[in-house]
């Protein structure tokens, strides 16, 4: 077993260096453990430890620990070539404290729980190797093939960050009522969407917010200032330098109403069931007049994230419209992501009940 201790400071050289150059860098245990992983089928190269990291990261489940130490090593779109300094900087940020404060006390907690992640991945693959069976990463795209409505349907659900989705014609994003998105370092699925939908610099100086201005003109079209929508309302916007990657539009759903004078919002079902229905109406619309027609779309779990839902109810809420959609005999490519495999695990459970005779099929490595 690695040590901890000796994992944490090779996990500090990185940080340092950043992923760009972990070609020169000296990570003896991180080289030795990726090298056990069959995805890396012994390839002892700076790509599988990047991968390494990658998994170590994902698996610490999200929200600000995850994005800080997404940023912190230059795993996050667009900083892989930032200086040390600017994604320190950066991913104190994501917490709200001076960059001298997060050097001193959660620099430490971030570094110090992706060595946690790392030694636990290669206690993992202990394990496999002392039992006899083939030690395996989690698939990060899984594809279900369901039995619906006297036809089969595949599903394909997507275990990363909605940032990472490729050629997805629409993605649902979650909004407040007031279509207000949040700063783009937080860590929610709209935050992500506006980040990785502007245009920087070489530095990584925001240009263009593409996102935010677009959905910041409709509600100065459509609305006094400061006066919310209902719940279920959808707002479509161009998905900004996302576009490069295969996605060309982004539904906003309205589904978080905020509690006056608190942080907090509250989610009804019913309104994420009703926006995701406008979402497939929109979508329908929208596709008669593209070229080449919109035929995909992606959902979260709508409200389970700040808005509290939880995860099961949040995607009964959303199947609850997928269902209604496919049973009419549409014909769209069905896409569901989440960051965690145990929210993954929760779909294709609830899903299996469905499944056709074709199964599961998993595609892909984290």
């Amino acid at each position: 077993m690695p040590d901890h201790g000796l994992v944490l400071e090779e996990v500090r050289k990185v940080r340092r260096a950043g992923v760009v150059r972990l070609r020169e860098t000296d990570t003896p245990e991180l080289i030795r453990i990726a090298g056990q992983l069959p995805a890396a089928n012994g390839e002892l190269s700076a790509g599988a430890v990047e991968r390494l990291l990658r998994t170590a990261v994902a698996g610490i489940g999200g929200g600000s620990l995850q994005t800080a130490a997404e940023y912190s090593l230059g795993l996050a779109q667009g900083t892989r070539d930032w200086p040390a300094a600017d994604r320190r900087r950066r991913a104190a940020q994501v917490y709200g404290v001076s960059v001298e404060r997060f050097r001193k006390h959660h620099e430490l907690m971030v570094l110090g729980q992706i060595a946690e992640q790392l030694v636990d991945i290669a206690g993992r693959v202990r394990e496999d190797t002392a039992t006899g069976e083939p030690s395996r990463l989690p698939a990060a795209h899984r594809e279900l093939r369901l039995a619906l409505h006297g036809r089969t349907v595949t599903v394909t659900v997507h275990v990363h960050s909605v940032d990472l989705l490729r050629d997805v014609d629409v993605v649902v994003s979650p909004s407040n009522t007031y279509f207000a998105l949040p700063a783009a370092y937080k860590s929610s699925v709209s935050a992500t969407l506006r980040r990785a939908g502007a245009l920087k610099d070489p530095a990584g100086g925001l240009v263009e917010d593409h996102v935010h201005d677009e959905l910041r003109g409709w509600a100065a079209r459509h609305g006094a200032p400061g006066r919310a929508a209902l719940p279920g309302t959808v707002v479509a916007t161009s998905s900004g330098t996302l576009a490069g990657q295969g996605v060309r539009r982004i539904y906003h759903v309205a589904v978080a109403v905020p509690r006056p004078e608190t942080n907090d919002y509250d989610v009804q079902p019913a309104d994420v069931t009703r926006g995701v229905a406008r979402a497939f109406a929109l979508l329908a619309e929208e596709s008669r007049a593209s070229d080449p027609p919109l035929t995909s779309i992606c959902l979260p779990l709508l409200g389970a994230g700040r808005g509290g839902l939880p995860p099961l109810e949040s995607f009964g809420a959303l199947w609850a419209a997928v269902e209604a959609e496919l049973a009419r005999g549409a014909d769209w490519d069905i896409h569901f992501v989440v960051r965690r495999h145990a929210r993954a695990d929760l779909i294709e459970r609830l899903l299996a009940g469905l499944a056709g005779p074709g199964g599961r099929e998993d595609r892909g490595n984290p």
